[in-house]
């Protein structure tokens, strides 16, 4: 991976958490439903054989490649670390990082301090349009 060149950051004459330059996304990308089959924790014999999404494979190495950053996030809990790095090695997929144990049950709504973009899968891994939407904020 590339040496990122975060932009320091002071607030009040402090430094604050550093911030990415604004072409470079920072893509946290489910796994299960969304690169491959739709496996469940309870069925961990199968993680290792699930069907990879070669437009996903495809997209997301685009984007590793264009230099931005890849870490999936996965309800997978920690024991299917190793199950999932194969997998995702076997496969090709280039990534920076994998967060495990992510909760389950979707209905995500994701607070931060930093910019946050969702965007739903629906079964199409392509690249990303902006289409004007109604989000719920925080009221002033």
């Amino acid at each position: 991976m590339k040496k990122l060149d975060l932009k320091e950051t002071i607030v009040d004459g402090h430094k604050v958490s550093p911030v990415l330059p604004s072409e470079v996304k920072n893509y946290l990308i489910d796994i299960d439903g969304t690169i491959c089959d739709d496996i469940p924790n309870e069925e961990p014999e199968r993680m290792a054989t699930a069907r990879c999404y070669d437009d996903a494979l495809k997209t997301l190495n685009k984007w590793y490649d264009e230099g931005h950053i890849i870490t999936f996030f996965t309800s997978r809990v920690e024991e299917h670390r190793k199950v999932t790095e194969e997998w995702l090695k076997k496969h090709g997929f280039n990534y920076h990082g994998l967060l495990m144990g992510k909760p389950r049950g979707g209905n995500y709504h994701w607070i931060d301090n930093h910019i946050v973009r969702a965007t739903r899968f629906d079964g199409h891994f392509t690249d990303l349009v902006e289409k004007n939407v109604t989000i719920q904020v925080f009221e002033k």
